[in-house]
């Protein structure tokens, strides 16, 4: 994961062009007069192929947050029957978000059937300048249509039992303490624990932080021991928690959750002031017009109304947060101005 500027990628089309499969098969078969003909016959099906259904775009592997995001939207659209295609999904991980939002910036400009992943840590890297040369402009904000709460995770088997014993630990031996999320660093997952260790007086010089390209796999990275202690979203560890594999130490909230989440104390319980929300939402390619648009917005109205994603959220610890539209394009301009404040306190500006 890189910790400065974008990276640039290439990529691979989804289907060969027809021409270089003839091609290939010319040189096989030494322009056999029976592959020829069969060619010819498979022509106008494979024409069919570069139909594209609509895409869910993922800007991390499976298991995390921006994962998750979208294969809830898939599964409540399919469930509600709002759309009468079918949406796939699919990862493009790399520069905490970054590929993917230059993807949707250069690559998809007034695509009407692309919708991508964002949430809070897509404005954070914006407001770092870790996109390169791209800005909030460069795409069309959807909305937000659930608030996820940042917490503070171990191992079961991990020593301490409170988010006290934790950062008493680490100030006094900062070294002895990995952590690790699904954000690179200075994203989402980093900051969190620096604003914390901030508030707990621990150098942040020597907070210890490995990144990876999702929850998931930050938490895959704890149970395996490999690092000690994971900032991360509640949605991402939900299963895990259900399943008794790893505490949570706190959850960043102004209050505790609802049951059966109230058990979970929150920091400023601990004495360390620290709120964290993470909104869930999507952005569009720049370029489509305005019918295209209000389309999307009308999806989403119909998405967060139904009973399978109120379901869902029940299920995940999500609480109630939509908001979309112009009100939404607004929404992301402070948070970008309010993040690069935070940045700059915390000596992270690039």
């Amino acid at each position: 994961m890189e910790s400065g500027g974008f990276l640039g990628e290439h990529y691979l089309d989804a289907f060969l062009p027809v021409s270089e499969i003839l091609g290939a098969l010319y040189r096989k078969s030494m322009f056999d007069c029976r592959v020829l003909k069969f060619c010819l016959i498979l022509l106008p099906f494979m024409a069919g192929c570069g139909e594209r259904s609509f895409e869910c775009l993922a800007p991390a592997n499976p298991g995390g947050g921006w994962d998750l995001t979208c294969r809830m939207l898939v599964q409540v659209f399919a469930e509600e029957q709002i759309l009468k295609e079918s949406i796939s999904v699919r990862n493009l991980p790399g520069a905490g978000g970054g590929v993917a939002f230059a993807h949707v910036v250069a690559e998809r400009e007034g695509d009407t059937k692309l919708i991508a992943a964002a949430s809070t840590a897509t404005t954070l890297r914006l407001a770092q300048g870790q996109f390169g040369s791209l800005r909030p402009r460069d795409v069309r904000w959807l909305g937000a249509v659930a608030a996820d709460y940042a917490v503070i995770a171990v191992s079961t088997d991990a020593p301490w039992r409170t988010l006290s014993e934790l950062l008493e630990a680490w100030r006094k031996e900062p070294d002895s303490v990995v952590a690790a999320g699904g954000s690179a660093i200075g994203g989402q997952d980093h900051m969190k624990l620096l604003v914390l260790g901030d508030e707990a007086n621990i150098d942040l010089k020597k907070i210890r932080y490995v990144p990876f390209d999702g929850g998931g796999e930050a938490v895959i990275a704890l149970l395996g021991g490999f690092v000690s202690v994971v900032s991360g979203d509640l949605s991402e560890l939900m299963n895990h928690l259900k399943g008794g594999t790893v505490r949570v130490l706190a959850v960043l909230s102004s209050k505790r959750l609802q049951p059966p989440l109230a058990y979970i104390p929150t920091a400023k319980e601990s004495g360390y002031d620290v709120e964290w929300i993470t909104w869930r939402g999507f952005y569009l390619p720049k370029g489509i017009d305005s019918e295209a648009y209000s389309d999307w917005i009308a999806r989403l109205e119909l998405f967060v109304s139904s009973s399978s994603w109120q379901n869902l959220c029940r299920r995940l610890g999500l609480s109630p947060f939509f908001v979309s539209g112009s009100q939404f394009e607004s929404f992301i301009g402070k948070e970008v101005q309010d993040f690069s404040q935070l940045t700059k306190k915390l000596e992270l500006s690039p």
